[in-house]
């Protein structure tokens, strides 16, 4: 759905639009840039900001930090393929978009839908403030709002009754590349675009950009054809084509999930139809389920009580938490899955579900430490799967049984019964005292005073 205020028609012939990309990366299937498309000249922006500190973190790990660098580039690239730059500011769009508009002339913003709390504020912010139109476009969802059953009133509690429902409505096809833009307006100067301080770990190689989720992509399906076995391998710990791999460039909006989908349903109709293929557009499900719960939740997401208002008692204990984060717990399987994300940025989901179980169930620690913490370092972060997930596994958000406790030893013996993932990532660290004495622990002598 495109918010459009009132009076926010065309702007006049001659005056330039501003297209501020967030997490739509990408050209294919862009319907705020295409709708920006039609004026006598156009900026591209992108403001790149820092994770807000939140958590006990602040930031971006750097696997993370360069797959965004890379996407950058490569929408960079295509953009100038069609005449255009892309604009890559630091800093809040709050300050950049209104100094942009004045300094242009600019008739009329456009951005596209984009979870968050901080992200929903900049919207209203620049609503209210500038002096013309920000129009606010369709996000990278697989279905438009008008057609969910009941709109977002109705929206379910819990993923099966959405997924009954919506696993029989048709996706809209994706839009049409854009074969020209307009030009850059005058004056405009060309930034300098980041670089990376890091390389991508040998142990998961992904590099960013819509021409390499494409490639990722069409090797799943029609190279590896990975999704035919897909329910029977989604579970590994690890293993290139274990699953699709796929959501990193979902994540940032390098690749539109509506393109995804209908690549599938072709597979499906001239190559194979089975449960696995069936399974795999069920995952793409659970990321729109998500996607859509995040607007109607809204700031529940980031609550304690979750969307559920369900309290639990929760202790917070730095050493214990700082632990887990460096992978060195009593607990071998999520030691190393924990040093698997520091050194890759990525963790299977399996493997997200063992380390989220250990973090809430055994270390009794507040579910929100752990999700600020996967947002500053996962390569494939999305706010509203991220922590739609955490709080399902907490027990407060929309799990019907009311959260998930894994034993991690039975977690072990299924999915790494040879040790050897452990093994491989460290897992086994020396074994810690559960507390520490120090000096504000002693003991104070008869008659002394503090």
């Amino acid at each position: 759905m495109t918010v459009t205020p009132p009076g926010a028609g065309r702007p006049a012939a001659q005056s330039p639009e501003l297209y501020w990309f967030q997490a739509d990366l990408r050209l294919e299937d862009n319907p705020g840039l295409l709708h920006h498309a039609g004026g006598a000249a156009l900026l591209c922006l992108y403001c790149l900001q820092d994770n807000p500190a939140w958590c006990n973190n602040r930031g971006m790990g750097l696997q993370r930090r360069r797959f965004l660098y890379e996407s950058l580039a490569a929408l960079d690239s295509q953009l100038a393929s069609l005449g255009q730059t892309l604009l890559v500011i630091p800093g809040d769009p709050r300050s950049i978009i209104p100094l942009l508009v004045r300094k242009y002339d600019v008739g009329r913003v456009g951005t596209s839908y984009t979870a968050g709390f901080y992200e929903a504020q900049q919207r209203t912010f620049l609503q209210r403030s500038l002096p013309v139109p920000l129009l606010v476009h369709p996000g990278n969802s697989l279905f438009d709002e008008a057609q969910l059953p009941g709109g977002l009133d109705g929206l379910p509690g819990h993923f099966a009754p959405f997924r009954r429902v919506m696993e029989h409505q048709p996706v809209p096809v994706p839009l049409r590349l854009p074969v020209s833009l307009p030009p850059v307006p005058q004056g405009v100067y060309t930034s300098t675009l980041p670089t990376a301080e890091v390389r991508p770990a040998i142990a998961y190689p992904v590099r960013g950009g819509s021409a390499s989720g494409q490639a990722r992509l069409t090797s799943f399906l029609y190279g590896r054809r990975a999704v035919d076995t897909y329910k029977d391998t989604r579970n590994a710990l690890q293993g290139e084509y274990s699953s699709s791999g796929l959501s990193p460039w979902l994540a940032n909006g390098s690749l539109s999930v509506r393109a995804v989908a209908h690549q599938l349903m072709d597979y499906e109709q001239t190559i194979c139809g089975n449960e696995s293929t069936r399974w795999f557009y069920q995952e793409l499900l659970w990321r729109e389920y998500f996607h859509w719960r995040e607007r109607v939740d809204r700031n529940r997401l980031f609550a304690a009580t979750g969307i559920a208002r369900k309290r639990y008692l929760r202790t917070f204990e730095p050493r214990a938490y700082a632990r887990w984060c460096q992978g060195d717990t009593d607990f071998p399987l999520v030691n190393a899955l924990m040093r698997q994300l520091l050194e890759t940025g990525f963790m299977s989901n399996r493997g997200r579900q063992i380390v989220a179980s250990c973090l809430v169930n055994e270390l009794n620690i507040d579910w929100r430490y752990g999700a600020a913490f996967f947002e500053k370092h996962l390569v494939d972060f999305d706010l509203a799967t991220n922590y739609g997930n955490w709080q399902y596994i907490a027990g407060v958000g929309c799990d019907p049984r009311g959260g998930r406790h894994f034993n991690l030893e039975k977690q072990a013996q299924l999915y790494d019964p040879d040790g050897l993932f452990t093994q491989s990532w460290g897992g086994h660290r020396p074994r810690q005292p559960e507390f520490i004495t120090d000096a504000a622990d002693w003991p104070i002598e008869e008659g002394e005073t503090r």
